[in-house]
């Protein structure tokens, strides 16, 4: 199994940036599809972005196609989201993941315990 511990998120205003990251420990972090999900207070979990094992495909749900990015480097273990042009919408707890399949509807079997972005107009 593959942990994962989730940093970054803070409080920011309309149209800035951040990165989150998620740290992976445990079995080989490259061997699983990675992903960002987001949950708004009141709102269901949803899917951010999803990025191969290997990190040649990635996927963005619409709310944040052209703004966000998601990478990874599997040398050091790690994943980010870099968020740019952030609106009060983004405001959530993210959370990364990771599974043995790729894409928005694989299942996710392992989750860190996220970390709150708020975004301020």
């Amino acid at each position: 199994q593959v942990r994962l511990v989730e940093s970054g998120g803070g409080s920011v205003q309309a149209g800035d940036s951040l990165t989150l990251a998620c740290a992976a420990s445990g079995d080989a972090f490259s061997d699983y599809h990675m992903a960002w999900f987001r949950q708004a207070p009141g709102k269901e979990r949803e899917i951010v972005a999803v990025i191969s094992a290997i990190g040649v495909r990635t996927a963005y749900a619409e709310p944040v196609k052209g703004r966000f990015t998601i990478s990874r480097d599997n040398f050091q273990r790690t994943m980010s989201l870099e968020m740019t042009g952030l609106k009060p919408e983004d405001t959530a707890i993210y959370y990364c993941a990771a599974s043995s399949n790729y894409g928005f509807w694989a299942r996710y079997d392992y989750w860190g315990q996220g970390t709150q972005v708020t975004v301020s107009s």
